[in-house]
């Protein structure tokens, strides 16, 4: 008869966060959730400006004066910045499904791939948009 002791057996401890060593892969994955959050919080931007156009000229008229203003210009960038992202991190986990990339320095890769292309088609995407005003 195997030895066993009475009760519940104490569950292992996973390291703390602090324990392992930051890579580009950690941070692919927490912007991930992040920018997925920060695209729900976009759409109530969007909401709120069809809002707005609903609601007649005045009201329209000051919802694009709040987000002409500098914190609403900032609070857009980071909108377009999160869907780029969050485009991006969906296209990288459709390989992933389909088998592919799964080797540390291919997702190491594509993980600053995704990265720069947010950044660069987000910037790209607000320089269109001042050249054009």
């Amino acid at each position: 008869m195997a030895d066993a002791t009475p009760g519940a057996r104490p569950r292992p401890l996973s390291p703390h966060v602090m324990h392992w060593r930051w890579h580009v892969t950690m941070a692919a994955s927490i912007l991930t959730r992040v920018t997925g959050v920060g695209s729900y919080i976009g759409l109530l931007l969007v909401a709120g400006w069809a809002l707005a156009l609903a609601s007649g000229p005045e009201a329209y008229d000051d919802y694009m004066g709040l987000l002409g203003s500098i914190p609403g210009q900032i609070l857009l960038f980071g909108f377009t910045l999160a869907v780029f992202y969050h485009l991006a991190a969906g296209v990288r986990h459709l390989m992933w499904d389909l088998g592919k990339g799964y080797l540390p320095s291919t997702a190491n890769a594509t993980a600053w791939v995704a990265i720069i292309f947010a950044l660069v088609a987000s910037v790209a995407v607000w320089a269109l948009y001042l050249l054009g005003s």
